[in-house]
C-alpha cells in the first residue's frame, strides 16, 4: 500500500505540473495575441513599461486589499490580474529581446535557491527571525561588493511613507538610528515647531518641506515602535471611511443634504466613535 501511495501522489504531482504549464502557456498566448501587430488590441499594442507600471502598482495594492478583507474569492481574481502584468512587462522585454517570462521565473527560482540554503543547501535550523537577517546579509554583501550605496535599492516607486521607513531601517543597519522611541517623539515636536514657523512665514515651498519632514520622522518612529506605518495608515483611513459614512447615513436619514454645521457633523462622529466601542 505505501507504493500505491507513493504512485498517486506522483500521479497527483504529475498532473498538477501539467495543468500549470498549460494554465502559463495560456496566459502568455492571450498576451501575445493582445499584442500582436496585426491581430492584437490597440491599447494593448501602444503600451510600454512606463504606462503599464502604475496599473502593476494598482494590482498589487488590491491583492493587499483582499488579503485585509480576507476575500479569497477576490483573491484568486486579483492575484491573476498581478500575474497578468508579469506577462504583460515579460511581453514587451521579448519584443525587445532582453528576456522572456522563463527568464523571470527561472531567476526568481534561482534566487529563491540561493537565498534560502537552510532549505536546499546545508541543513541549519532558522527561525523566522534568523532567516529575515540572513536574507538581509547576503543582500548587504552583494552590494558591498558591488560598491552601491546602501540605499541604491530601495524602490523608488514604493510610497512615499513605507519607503522613508525602508530608508530609515536601512541607514540603521549601520548604527545611524536614534536607540529608543523618546528622541525620535523629541524630533517631532521639533518638527512641528518648524513647521509653526514655516506657515507664519506664508513661504508654501517652505511649509511643504517642513510637512515632509514630519511625515518623515512619523514613518521612523513608526519603525521604532514596530509598527507598519502603511498598515496603520491604511487602518486610520477605513475607520475615517466608516464614521463619516456613519454621519452620511444619520444626515441622509433626517432628510439633511449638502454641507451641514461642523458641530452637528462632530457630534455624529463623536457618536460612530462611541459606537464602534461598544
Amino acid at each position: 500500500m505505501p507504493g500505491q501511495a507513493a504512485d498517486k501522489a506522483m500521479e497527483k504531482s504529475a498532473e498538477t505540473l501539467s495543468r500549470n504549464a498549460a494554465a502559463t502557456q495560456a496566459v502568455l498566448d492571450v498576451m501575445a495575441r493582445l499584442r500582436d501587430p496585426q491581430r492584437g488590441c490597440p491599447w494593448d499594442i501602444e503600451q510600454t513599461f512606463a504606462t503599464i507600471a502604475p496599473y502593476t502598482i494598482e494590482e498589487a495594492y488590491e491583492v493587499a486589499d483582499a488579503i485585509d478583507r480576507n476575500d479569497l474569492k477576490a483573491l484568486k481574481e486579483e492575484l491573476g490580474d498581478l500575474l497578468f502584468q508579469v506577462a504583460f512587462h515579460a511581453r514587451m522585454a521579448e519584443e525587445q529581446g532582453a528576456f522572456d517570462f522563463a527568464d523571470v521565473a527561472q531567476a526568481l527560482a534561482d534566487k529563491m535557491i540561493e537565498r534560502h540554503p537552510h532549505v536546499f543547501g546545508e541543513k541549519v535550523e532558522r527561525t523566522a527571525e534568523e532567516q529575515t537577517a540572513a536574507w538581509e546579509t547576503l543582500k548587504a554583501e552583494k552590494r558591498a561588493a558591488s560598491g552601491a550605496s546602501l540605499l541604491h535599492d530601495v524602490p523608488m516607486a514604493l510610497p512615499a511613507l513605507m519607503r522613508a521607513e525602508k530608508l530609515t531601517k536601512r541607514a540603521a543597519r549601520i548604527n545611524f538610528d536614534w536607540p529608543t522611541p523618546e528622541p525620535v517623539l523629541e524630533k517631532l515636536e521639533e518638527e512641528l515647531a518648524e513647521l509653526k514657523e514655516a506657515r507664519a512665514s506664508g513661504d508654501q515651498e517652505h511649509i511643504a518641506e517642513e510637512m515632509g519632514d514630519i511625515l518623515f520622522v512619523m514613518a521612523n518612529l513608526a519603525r521604532k515602535l514596530k509598527v507598519d506605518p502603511e498598515e496603520a495608515l491604511r487602518r486610520a483611513n477605513a475607520k475615517f471611511t466608516r464614521r463619516f459614512q456613519y454621519i452620511e447615513t444619520k444626515l441622509a436619514e433626517a432628510g439633511r443634504t449638502g454641507p451641514q454645521p461642523l458641530d452637528d457633523m462632530e457630534a455624529l462622529w463623536l457618536e460612530a466613535k462611541r459606537a464602534e466601542k461598544r
